[in-house]
């Protein structure tokens, strides 16, 4: 062999390998995305059986109420393969998710199966579907969460406008009437707010005539705006020097009144001072001319002579 068709193939069986490797690389990368695209078609799978399950819920709850004379074949056995066949395989998605759908899967058999045996005794059927109303929409917010939050916990979902949750709702064909006595959509976002779904706006705890009444008053003072609350004012006394001091509870300024009151004190006693200085003055000098009087008189003790 020549060195010509040595290099020759060479260069042939490196190719050869390359291709081989890329062909090899491009299988795994194809099963790769098959893979991925089965599972988010087997996770919509179980959205799209939960919904159907739910709004088939929905319909024999709403003929039951309508028809008092329903028989139990109205109620259908509830049935979930997609949800089996997540279980079964290894899709990498929340499992906490898919346990709580398998419990409302439960509760919504339950419920079903007390409402069938209802209706085969005859026997009153107000509690047996509310019970079956109350499962219905514990389905509907576990929907909701599968769909939009991916299965998070609600207080995990963050902040939730409730229109947002009422879009949904209409655009899967949740009627706001479809169960009877109730408002469907008011429900599930009341619902939702009890799991710790953070939604918003919060309802009014307060009608608006209780609302302005905590804030104003209209007899308190009718001449202000809006007969808003006049807040008291404070009571200012009199008070003097000593009752100021021990009334204060700042060591600073009790020491300021204190002095203060000491100076009055010592203002107090001058004036005092000076008020009674003229009357020892006068006094004394006539002491003094009273003296010089007895000094000078004959007999030496002031007194004329008999």
């Amino acid at each position: 062999m020549s060195e010509t068709q040595f290099y020759g193939f060479f260069t042939g069986g490196l190719m050869l390998l390359i291709a081989a490797a890329l062909l090899i690389a491009w299988q795994l990368w194809r099963l790769r995305e098959e893979e991925r695209d089965g599972a988010i078609s087997a996770l919509d799978g179980v959205s799209h059986e939960m919904r159907i399950n739910l709004q088939r819920m929905v319909n024999e709850i709403a003929q039951i109420s309508e028809t008092q004379e329903a028989g139990p074949d109205v109620l259908l056995p509830v049935r979930h393969p997609q949800l089996d066949g997540v279980n079964a395989s290894l899709i990498r998605t929340n499992r906490n998710a898919i346990a709580v759908i398998g419990a409302t899967y439960q509760e919504l058999e339950a419920r079903k199966m007390a409402l069938r045996a209802a209706l085969a005794q005859k026997r009153d059927l107000t509690y047996a579907l509310d019970d079956a109303m109350d499962a219905t929409i514990n389905g509907i917010a576990t929907l909701y969460m599968w769909e939009e939050h991916g299965g998070a916990r609600p207080s995990e979902a963050g902040t939730v406008r409730s229109w947002h949750v009422r879009d949904w709702m209409k655009g899967h064909g949740f009627a706001a009437n479809l169960l009877p006595g109730m408002h469907l959509r008011d429900e599930v976002v009341e619902r939702l707010r009890q799991y710790g779904l953070h939604l918003t706006p919060r309802p009014l705890t307060h009608t608006a005539h209780e609302y302005y009444s905590m804030q104003y008053d209209r007899k308190a003072d009718p001449h202000a705006p809006f007969w808003k609350r006049r807040k008291p004012k404070p009571e200012v006394m009199e008070l003097d020097a000593e009752d100021e001091v021990e009334d204060l509870h700042d060591e600073d300024i009790a020491d300021e009144a204190e002095s203060y009151a000491e100076e009055e004190r010592a203002i107090e006693s001058e004036m005092e001072d000076e008020v009674d200085l003229p009357e020892d003055k006068g006094l004394e000098d006539d002491l003094a001319y009273a003296d010089d009087e007895d000094e000078d008189s004959p007999n030496g003790n002031g007194r004329l002579p008999n």
